[in-house]
């Protein structure tokens, strides 16, 4: 008969006397003894080591008792503590991925520490900022993209006056988004203020549109960066897919080490490029007032965009408006993350989001303008600002060092501005999940505190969409702003629906306000959709919906779990009811330890021998055996034959009329097991026992508990194998050998 247990392998037939090796045992012993009478436990859960010090005095004594318990300290009544010891990994294998993860990702930083991984403004600055800074690198050049389609005229005359909209659009976003941080100083991102104020639905709406946009900033950034390099590296350009994977895998694993951490890596690229810019406007602005350095001669690349005869319509002038609101992305990256910030957390989020918008309006205002007086023509081998820098510094010994630290400083702030989507994306996601509506993984934080489910989830997606794309700007652009527009409206909308609700002191002006930055998006939101939708807009118009039923579909399961779950009902003192099972095959030391084991918690174990039925004294022969090596009254005897042969339909029948004979027991069903030594020797036994807790897995009111033992002298060998296995990154592996199969789609089919 098969064993349920894999006893029918030649390994369970051997001496009592060698089994167990690996676990403490009764495998000394060849019949199971009474039980001894019940003792009081020395076991002192709280894990507490108390020393008894004889005084000077007879009678005098002093109790020492330690908080510190190997790995754990003791923190209060119940209350253990465990150190960073308790993670050490156990098997070499192990120890070695663990010294590769925190090569990378750096030493674990306990929860208590937090606060310290706060962000200050000038740090925050770099963090949460570079991606609306890193705008003003290709915000102007994507007016011209379109500009040049109608003309030179068109370039000439319509440039300043969409830029200086474009500058007042800003201007009320900042203003408005600071009064949602006034309003929710924990933070108050769009999908928390919609939600909030307007319902679930819009909630989950905006938070969509955002997560989208979130996901756009990496490629969008990422790519705008790369296609500064090859400004000034044109053999680069064939190769820019890979390098743009390779920057996002770079930002990926800087972001895992924690936000401060990301803060201390991204703040020189931020601040250099900050400086580039500003003092390029003032050269320039100083040379184009005084002539000195002589004339600004703007000499275009070798090709540049072909001018059109379109005509100078409303269609083109809106399209070209709300390419230029690319400048306006990362603006709510602040709200999202107010509570990143040290405290006072409001207070500082304010003055880094007005700041923030000083610096932006400028820079925007001053690129437009100096690219509006140069005569700048947009390119495919040159960027706007390189060719803008090019001609306001003059060369230096024959080279020009400012305008290649112009295009170094545009490429490392565009490549780093990811890192305002991989420090929002995440948190935001951490929210929906809170609220059902994502994976609880989300809300899990790593070794670092970054809520590391969302780091890798935005580099997958990332990745995926500078594939698809090709690490084209221009082809991602189009699919930027419908996104941020969408979130801007809803949040602004909910803002102006809770000034009305609760009316604060000034709520009149604070809902002008919002209401002015509601309407205003809204309506550059409505012309994005009308003259982008055939640019690619239609695929966040689409993406929108698909992501808010996911979303509801989550929420649904999560809803469903809850509901089934049964009453929580107070623990009565007092003994349980409890049936214990016990499949036996052979009698021998692994099914002895088992049977051990239930009788030590339950006076009602049962255990349960499947005959074959083939031979007639089979019967008789195991009851002689059982009688000699059982001879203990608490366990009970049950042998059923089974003429068909089949194990686990007779065994798991019986448990079915236990259970309807006391249908408020609860059946623990105690499985002997054998380990092979070797992790391929699996392949050689029959599985029975994996299968019998795959069919009990989902059988209620009934527990499985599984007593292993390891066979031979390489006991502790074979743990340590089947610990290396436990302890291998099959995750990663899996996301490797994915990532392998879509290149290898994309680039060699």
């Amino acid at each position: 008969m098969n064993n349920p247990l894999d006893d029918d392998d030649d390994e369970q037939n051997i001496p009592i006397e060698r089994v167990g090796e690996r676990h403490e045992a009764p495998t000394a012993a060849v019949t199971l003894e009474p039980p001894p009478p019940a003792a009081a436990s020395h076991v002192r859960p709280d894990l507490r080591e108390v020393e008894v010090i004889q005084g000077t005095h007879p009678g005098d004594r002093l109790v020492r008792v330690s908080t510190q318990t190997g790995p754990f300290r003791r923190r209060g009544q119940g209350l253990l503590s465990a150190s960073l010891e308790t993670d050490q990994a156990r098997t070499r294998w192990g120890r070695r991925t663990q010294r590769l993860r925190r090569l990378l990702i750096g030493e674990p930083i306990s929860t208590e520490q937090s606060i310290q991984e706060r962000l200050t403004n000038v740090k925050a600055l770099a963090v949460l900022c570079s991606d609306a800074l890193s705008s003003i690198a290709y915000a102007t050049e994507e007016i011209l993209r379109v500009l040049v389609l109608a003309g030179a005229a068109a370039l000439a005359s319509l440039t300043l006056p969409i830029g200086l909209g474009i500058v007042v659009l800003l201007a009320i976003v900042v203003t408005s988004y600071r009064q949602t941080i006034a309003a929710y100083p924990q933070g108050g991102g769009s999908y928390i203020v919609t939600k909030d104020n307007l319902g679930t639905l819009p909630g989950l709406t905006a938070a969509a549109s955002i997560l989208i946009d979130y996901t756009l900033t990496v490629a969008v950034s990422i790519s705008a960066g790369i296609a500064a390099l090859y400004s000034l590296f044109p053999s680069l350009f064939p190769y820019r897919v890979e390098i743009c994977l390779a920057i996002v895998v770079l930002v990926a694993v800087a972001n895992l080490r924690g936000v401060r951490e990301a803060g201390n890596i991204f703040a020189v690229p931020t601040y250099l490029f900050i400086f580039g810019v500003l003092a390029m406007i003032a050269y320039g602005l100083f040379r184009l007032a005084t002539g000195v350095g002589g004339p600004l001669t703007y000499v275009p690349p070798s090709e540049v965009l072909p001018f059109g005869g379109e005509p100078i319509a409303v269609f083109l002038v809106l399209r070209a408006f709300t390419q230029g609101c690319t400048a306006l992305t990362g603006v709510e990256a602040i709200s999202d993350g107010v509570t990143a910030f040290k405290p006072p957390e409001a207070r500082n989020a304010r003055l880094t989001l007005l700041i923030m918008g000083v610096t932006s309006i400028t820079m925007f205002s001053g690129v437009t303008f100096l690219a509006h007086q140069l005569g700048i023509v947009p390119s495919d081998q040159e960027t706007v600002l390189s060719q803008i820098a090019r001609t306001v510094f003059p060369s230096v010994g024959g080279s020009q060092p400012f305008w290649f630290y112009i295009n170094i400083a545009t490429a490392l702030i565009l490549v780093l501005a990811a890192n305002t989507a991989f420090s929002d994306f995440p948190r935001l996601s951490y929210f929906l999940a809170r609220d059902g509506f994502m994976p609880r993984q989300y809300s899990f934080r790593g070794d670092r505190l970054a809520f590391s489910w969302g780091i890798i989830t935005l580099s997958i997606l990332a990745a995926i969409l500078i594939i698809v794309f090709g690490g084209d700007t221009t082809a991602l652009i189009p699919l930027y702003t419908v996104g941020v527009f969408n979130s801007f409206t809803l949040s602004q909308t909910g803002m102006v629906r809770r000034w009305w609700r609760t009316r604060p002191p000034g709520w009149q002006r604070n809902m002008l306000l919002n209401g002015l930055g509601a309407l205003t998006t809204g309506l550059v939101l409505i012309v994005s959709a009308v003259t982008k939708f055939q640019y690619g807009a239609w695929i966040v118009l689409v993406l929108i919906p698909v992501i808010i039923l996911m979303f509801m579909a989550i929420h649904r399961h999560y809803e469903q779990v809850r509901r089934q779950e049964p009453a929580v009902v107070p623990l009565q003192p007092g003994p349980r009811k409890y049936t214990f099972v016990v499949p036996v095959a052979r009698l021998n030391a692994v099914t002895l330890r088992a049977l051990d084991y239930a009788r030590s918690l339950s006076p009602h174990v049962t255990a349960v021998h499947i005959l074959e039925g083939e031979d007639p004294t089979e019967v008789e022969a195991f009851k002689r055996e059982w009688e000699r090596l059982v001879p203990v009254r608490e366990i009970s005897l049950i042998q059923i034959e089974s003429p068909y042969r089949s194990l686990l339909g007779p065994l798991l029948s019986y448990i079915d009329a236990l259970d309807r004979q006391n249908p408020d027991d609860t059946i623990t069903v105690v499985l002997p097991e054998v380990l092979p030594s070797r992790p391929w020797e699996y392949l050689l036994h029959n599985q029975s026992a994996l299968r019998l807790k795959a069919a009990l897995l989902f059988r209620s009111n009934t527990v499985v508990t599984d007593v292993p033992s390891m066979l031979g002298p390489g006991a502790a060998r074979t743990a340590g194998r089947w610990m290396r296995l436990a302890e291998f990154p099959w995750g990663p592996l899996a996301v490797l050998v994915l990532s392998l199969f879509i290149a290898y789609q994309v680039f060699f089919r």
